[in-house]
């Protein structure tokens, strides 16, 4: 018997939760093959059996959670596989392969568990069926998601591929069948039934099935990580937030002006990048806000890089991407990383150096409608800055009362490393570079 332990995921991960098996009890399975999806704090990622064999037992069940080295899964391994099984697998090493799930698998990438270890590979066609007749489908990681968020059986699913490999276009046309047939078969709506009630509230004939008062639902993948980072987040850090508003005129007017040079180079200029720009000598001047109180050693830890948090709302929630070394990189580059990382946050195809290690998060609300609010910090971070939407109001010019563009400032910080006053010069600091931006041409080599 093998015992198969949670592996190291990277990036200082000692948990993982355990999505969905990809195999069942007394299946067959090759070295290298997937056998389950698991949902580290960020990232979904799969991992891959270590050896051929069937499995024996599996102790942990879906949607519970991992530490890292508990046994996962027990495999039976097979005494010896034949020269045809030896010539397609590669030797089984300590090292298990782990491949960052990505919808746009175009780039390729790959989240390594760390040095030696191996990505994944798909098994050989001929190994693909499994104990009483099941067929062990052929398909890449974004094939399994897709079929996963399209609530189609793999294992129906046609293959158009010679060597049996399951393409996302087989997925795609599968469920669009499934649709048309439960169309087509779904029977005529029933007619409404009239129900009498008295005058004081009497209940529903008998024999009508009552509507049940509440509805329970396990709180679980990134919905759940959401929540016990904000919960620590709050238990740790005492929260204050500073508030002000800041007149965007000037910042619209270089938007547009640089709009029409950002569109032939094909980028999406957006406020973001250019907010991220502003930020960055406002968090040089207050360094304490680019820091983090080391609670163990009860030690200041200043920050000499500026990696910026991007606040993301997935499908499935908040996620966090990173922009390393925005001091670095230009507008341009910027406006470009900028779109890439948060595609990839909405789809769940980023890997984890990509969503950890921000030193300071800036929050944009106003990409979904948002005024203003109070930002949770993201932990274990110093401050969070949210900025709300920019809309037009009427504000008093020189003793007149005029409409100018209106963007709200919302800056949480941790009052244990940061007092009020400083708080409020790092805004006022901020607001100032908003309303008058061609100050960072001073500062340009």
């Amino acid at each position: 018997m093998v015992e198969f332990r949670l592996p190291d995921l990277g990036e200082g991960m000692e948990e993982a939760e355990i999505r969905r098996w990809l195999v069942r009890v007394g299946e067959r399975v090759t070295a290298y093959q997937a056998i389950a999806e698991v949902e580290t704090d960020k990232a979904v990622t799969e991992i891959t059996s270590p050896v051929t064999g069937r499995v024996a037992e599996i102790r942990v069940g879906e949607g519970t959670r991992a530490r890292k080295g508990e046994v996962l899964v027990v495999f039976e391994e097979e005494a010896a596989a034949s020269a045809g099984e030896r010539a397609q697998s590669s030797p089984v090493t300590a090292a298990t392969a782990v491949t960052t799930e990505a919808t746009g698998a175009s780039r390729g990438s790959t989240a390594q568990a760390g040095a030696g270890v191996a990505t994944a590979v798909a098994p050989a066609a001929g190994a693909g069926a499994a104990s009483g007749g099941r067929r062990r489908v052929l398909a890449a990681p974004a094939v399994r998601k897709l079929a996963f968020e399209l609530g189609v059986d793999l294992e129906q699913v046609p293959p158009s591929t010679p060597e049996g490999r399951v393409t996302l276009a087989d997925v795609r046309a599968f469920a669009e069948r499934q649709r048309t047939a439960a169309t087509e078969s779904r029977p005529e709506p029933a007619q409404p039934v009239a129900v009498a009630a008295t005058a004081n509230g009497a209940q529903p004939q008998p024999g009508a099935a009552p509507a049940p008062e509440e509805e329970r639902q396990a709180l679980t993948g990134l919905r759940r990580r959401i929540a016990e980072r904000m919960e620590r987040s709050w238990r740790s850090i005492p929260h204050a937030t500073a508030f002000d508003e800041a007149d965007g005129g000037a910042l619209v007017a270089l938007r547009e002006a640089l709009l029409p040079v950002a569109e032939r180079r094909g980028l999406r200029l957006t406020y973001l990048p250019l907010l991220v720009k502003l930020l960055i000598p406002v968090l040089k001047e207050f360094p304490i806000f680019n820091a983090s109180l080391d609670e163990e050693r009860r030690e200041i830890v200043y920050k000499r890089v500026y990696h910026i948090g991007i606040a993301t709302a997935s499908p499935e929630g908040l996620l966090v991407p990173v922009l390393r070394h925005a001091d670095r990189l230009s507008l341009a580059q910027i406006a470009s990383e900028l779109e890439r990382l948060i595609e990839g946050g909405r789809r769940r195809s980023l890997g984890l150096h990509e969503l950890t290690g921000s030193t300071f998060t800036l929050n944009n609300v106003g990409s979904f409608g948002g005024s203003s609010g109070t930002p949770i910090i993201n932990y274990p971070e110093a401050a969070i800055l949210a900025v709300g939407r920019l809309q037009e109001k009427a504000v008093v010019r020189n003793g007149s009362l005029v409409a100018r563009p209106v963007l709200p400032l919302a800056l949480s910080f941790d009052h244990r490393l940061i007092d009020g006053a400083q708080a409020g010069a790092f805004l006022a600091r901020f607001k100032e570079l908003v309303e008058n931006p061609q100050q960072l041409l001073l500062d340009v080599v």
